[in-house]
């Protein structure tokens, strides 16, 4: 399976995500929904604050142009939201998948795709 097949097939299909992207730690992009603007520099910029709480709570993170804020997080994801959508990251040992989700879809629901 493709990592483009694996956003259409097992993230975007799910109805409870509404765009996706994965990517290496490099900040090189492996697959992306249709329209979902993320650049190299979000991703940089999203796992070199991964760890630092204070920091994401301040300033919150920018995916594709929005910028949302903080919830919270772990070592391996980070939760944040804007209005009626949110976004949730997951970092793997070779990658990071993010997720974003619109209304009437919450958190908890994004989190268990």
């Amino acid at each position: 399976m493709s990592w483009q097949s694996y956003v259409d097939d097992q993230l975007l299909a799910t109805k409870v995500v509404t765009k996706a992207v994965i990517a290496g730690h490099d900040g090189s992009i492996w697959a992306t929904s249709e329209g979902f603007k993320v650049t190299t520099e979000d991703i940089k910029k999203i796992l070199a604050n991964f760890e630092n709480r204070d920091l994401l709570a301040q300033n919150g993170i920018t995916v594709a142009e929005t910028r949302y804020i903080y919830l919270s997080s772990t070592d391996r994801v980070l939760r944040a939201r804007k209005g009626n959508s949110g976004v949730h990251v997951m970092k793997t040992e070779q990658a990071v998948i993010i997720c974003q989700y619109e209304e009437p879809v919450v958190p908890e629901q994004c989190a268990a795709v």
